[in-house]
């Protein structure tokens, strides 16, 4: 398999990566989904490599390719704990940025979240902003930091204050608007969409709501 046009995406079974899936399919490229369940009805260009993720952070190689897409994301009342969440959201994410630049990726596009700063109180925002950190010490070609606020759309799991704030989304956007644009509310399906064909020649880009909403 040639590196030159192969992407792999990590979950690929979330909101956001199970959209960028079918956005990349449409592409002249071969997929590899990196999962822990199976994933039905998938496109042509598309395979799955299902993995024990704790056993692949000690023990596994990624298949070669040019560009990693990261989508992993959990909370904590998921996780049970911080330190689990920590796992899934910083130890997963860096762990597999390091072993996708060993087999040859040269592009990264990780989803973040608006307000991420190493430098937070606010521990999940903490987080992210501490494997932005990391992932930029990779010496990736091409770095895209995605950082949309509240996602709209639909979970298979059940998030009570994002529903919540998935109700309020459109009428508090109104009041959200100059330097505050970026904390609006955003269908995963249009993050996904700009993953997906958003280019950059090199370095390091930062993408907001503005962002994904532009047809590229």
């Amino acid at each position: 398999m040639e590196t030159h046009n192969t992407s792999l995406i990590i979950g690929s079974t979330g909101l956001i990566g199970n959209k960028l899936l079918y956005e990349l399919a449409k592409k002249d490229t071969e997929i590899i989904a990196i999962t822990r369940r199976p994933i039905n009805n998938l496109p042509e260009n598309v395979s799955l490599l299902n993995i024990d993720f704790d056993d692949f952070l000690q023990n596994g190689v990624l298949p070669s390719c040019n560009h990693i897409y990261i989508c992993l994301g959990t909370t904590i009342k998921k996780a049970g704990s911080q330190s689990e969440f920590k796992k899934v959201d910083f130890d997963y994410c860096v762990t597999f940025a390091k072993k996708a630049r060993e087999v040859g990726a040269t592009k990264i596009s990780m989803i973040s979240s608006v307000g991420a700063s190493p430098f937070t109180n606010n521990f999940y925002l903490k987080i992210k902003g501490e494997v932005e950190e990391e992932i930029k010490k990779i010496d990736f070609q091409v770095i895209n930091i995605f950082r949309p606020s509240l996602l709209i759309g639909h979970r298979d799991e059940s998030r009570f204050l994002e529903k919540i704030g998935q109700n309020l989304s459109s009428f508090l956007n109104l009041f959200l608007i100059g330097s505050l644009r970026k904390y609006r509310s955003i269908k995963a399906s249009n993050v996904a969409y700009c993953m997906a064909n958003y280019e950059q020649s090199g370095g390091v880009r930062y993408l907001y709501f503005d962002d994904f909403n532009n047809n590229y």
